[in-house]
């Protein structure tokens, strides 16, 4: 353990006090590759805690399983003043689950927080595991949030010279230093005095905000079986070795296969009838045992068992597949909102899930297999428009999944609506959301009650009172999903009545929240992950015996973020509205972040415009 001036909260510099809310006082990681190809852990970490928003530090969490070992597990408490307060008991360590609703898995935890609220405080640990493989090396990202600092990390790798590191670094300088003796080489970087990061909206990946290392060795093992890591083809080719022979069907589904698909000559249209066979007879299930992380139960497993994880169910659907005589290929792929941060040029494990491809002719068709409730050849927002590893008998191929933009990503939204003297709204809303911008909606309609929607109706709408009559959904289950929504509402006080004058906001139902905080220097380049078009067409019968005061004048907006349009007309007592708002995405320079402030807060305001009318005497 570190001696007790070591941590004195006055020997912080004053530089990496600026915006932490945590600072990294020491980070050690060490770990070895073994002869036989095992791994050996160790990590020495201590953080000061400078307030409530850095107490999740405090904490420590090391994970294990059946091919992992937590040899040593130790921590301390200091105070300000870096004196030492007490140490870490053994009965005071949790050990519990590491998984919320798995079935069968076999990760567990082991964690602590000292639960000190004496501010500021530093916390050290201190542990070291033992893995039955190398397929998982460690990355190292010392700086692990913006509102922390760093003071010194350092991550030394040990491994036989002829089983070398692969490496990838971001925001390092210089190389790593080297040293071989008798045999097997050592790699250190460090880094020292990095301070916290400003929050920026909009930022790029982590990794290339702050110093990243990745790391493969070439060659690995998991449990007892063997891979290399030199390339793609070559990683495909492992996980290609795991999964084989294990597409035998028992003959009563064989038979259900044939009878499903007889007299079908589109072959899309066979898919698409397998998979919700699949949807109909299956369930989703993680199983996470051992080798089972990676290798799928066979077929026959699922097909009796009527359950299985990712790679079980991606399995049993391509030998459904099979079956009818398609072919399909098993693929790797991280999923995640935003989550395209693969590391394409050094071959390693990436991934945490399984779907698969369809190839047919010039056209592809993608199966989430997980889902009870996806049509046929959608992915959603969590696996689309991003890398991933397609496997067959010849290795392994990084190729891209579809991308839903703006054409895809559309809402549009038709609204008639009677507004009375008293200001009170009735209003009959029809919206058709498509692609991601119905991924949540789906989830709901697909997850939640009846009376579950209608409380979230009434809870999420952007109307200060209001109290939804009726709604319906109406599912489109194609390649690019649709549901159309229809809802009947109504709302107090909607339009302002203030003497003779009424004030309406003719933008009822759509109005953007964002808005930016001007910044006088942004550092890092602006990222829109997320292209979409909303299209808004608004009728409101007005009540008799007013005359227009003001109308908002036409606004018509087009940047490099996106183009936005809104008019408001008045024909007798209608009231006509028309809002198109059209948001790209993409890689845009931190210096046209203000021209971004600007977009956004001009769209803002002018969701929000009012048309005041006058009565007439």
């Amino acid at each position: 353990m570190a001696y007790a001036q070591d941590y004195a909260v006055t020997k912080i510099p004053a530089a990496l006090l600026k915006d932490a809310n945590v600072v990294k006082r020491k980070e050690e990681i060490r770990y070895e590759v073994t002869g036989g190809n095992r791994g050996r852990y160790y990590q020495k970490i201590a953080y000061t805690i400078l307030n409530e928003q850095g107490d999740r530090w405090a904490s420590f969490t090391e994970g294990y399983d059946k091919l992992t070992s937590i040899e040593t597990f130790e921590g301390s408490l200091f105070d300000a003043a870096g004196r030492k307060i007490r140490s870490l008991k053994k009965s005071e360590i949790r050990d519990g689950s590491g998984s919320d609703d798995n079935l069968a898995d076999d990760s567990r935890i082991k964690w602590h927080s000292f639960f000190y609220k004496a501010y500021p405080f530093t916390v050290e640990y201190e542990v070291e595991v033992y893995s039955k493989g190398t397929m998982f090396t460690p990355s190292w990202i010392p700086q692990e949030r913006n509102i922390m600092s760093v003071e010194t990390a350092t991550l030394v790798i040990k491994t036989p010279e002829n089983n070398p590191v692969r490496y990838k670094m971001y925001n390092y300088p210089g190389q790593p230093a080297t040293r071989v003796d008798d045999g097997i080489k050592w790699y250190t970087w460090q880094v020292k005095d990095l301070p916290a990061i400003k929050a920026e909206y909009a930022p790029p990946t982590w990794r290339e905000l702050t110093t990243s290392v990745f790391l493969a060795t070439e060659k690995f093992m998991l449990e007892d079986y063997t891979g290399s890591y030199a390339s793609w083809n070559d990683f495909g080719r492992f996980v290609y070795d795991l999964k084989k022979g294990k597409d035998q069907l028992p003959e009563d589904v064989k038979r259900q296969v044939h009878e499903l698909t007889a007299g079908i000559t589109d072959e899309k249209e066979k898919v698409k009838r397998l998979y919700e066979y699949m949807q109909q007879n299956t369930h989703y299930i993680s199983i996470q045992l051992g080798i089972g992380g990676w290798q799928p139960f066979d077929a026959t497993y699922v097909a009796n068992r009527k359950y299985g994880d990712c790679k079980a169910l991606s399995n049993f659907m391509s030998a459904l597949l099979k079956e009818a005589g398609i072919r399909s290929l098993y693929t790797l792929i991280t999923m995640g909102d935003n989550n395209d941060y693969l590391v394409t040029d050094l071959p390693s494990s990436q991934f945490n899930h399984a779907i698969l491809m369809v190839p047919l002719g010039k056209d592809t068709t993608w199966l989430e297999c997980t889902s009870q409730t996806l049509p046929a050849g959608y992915l959603s927002g969590g696996t689309s428009n991003r890398y991933a590893l397609v496997v067959d008998e010849n290795g392994g191929v990084l190729v891209r999944t579809p991308h839903y933009g703006l054409l895809e990503n559309l809402q549009t939204r038709k609204i008639s609506a009677i507004i009375d003297a008293d200001g009170y709204l009735r209003a009959n809303i029809k919206t058709s959301y498509g692609a991601i911008q119905q991924d949540d909606l789906h989830h709901m309609i697909n997850n939640l009650s009846r009376d579950k929607l209608m409380e979230r109706l009434k809870e999420d709408l952007d109307l200060a009172t209001y109290d939804v009559k009726s709604f319906e959904y109406k599912e489109h289950k194609q390649e690019v999903p649709v549901i159309d929504e229809s809802i009947e509402l109504t709302a107090e006080n909607y339009a302002t009545v203030t003497g003779k004058r009424l004030f309406v906001h003719p933008n009822i139902f759509t109005r953007s929240h964002r808005k930016l905080t001007v910044e006088e220097t942004r550092r890092f380049d602006i990222v829109l992950s997320f292209a979409f078009n909303d299209v808004d067409t608004v009728e409101i019968k007005l009540p008799d015996g007013y005359t227009p005061e003001s109308i908002p004048q036409d606004v018509k907006l087009e940047s490099q973020f996106g183009k936005y349009r809104a008019t408001v007309k008045l024909d007798g007592t209608r009231l006509l509205y028309y809002r198109s708002y059209e948001h790209y995405s993409g890689r845009f320079p931190a210096a046209q972040y203000a021209e971004l402030v600007k977009f956004y807060e001009t769209i803002y305001k002018a969701d929000r415009n009012k048309v005041v009318l006058v009565k007439k005497d």
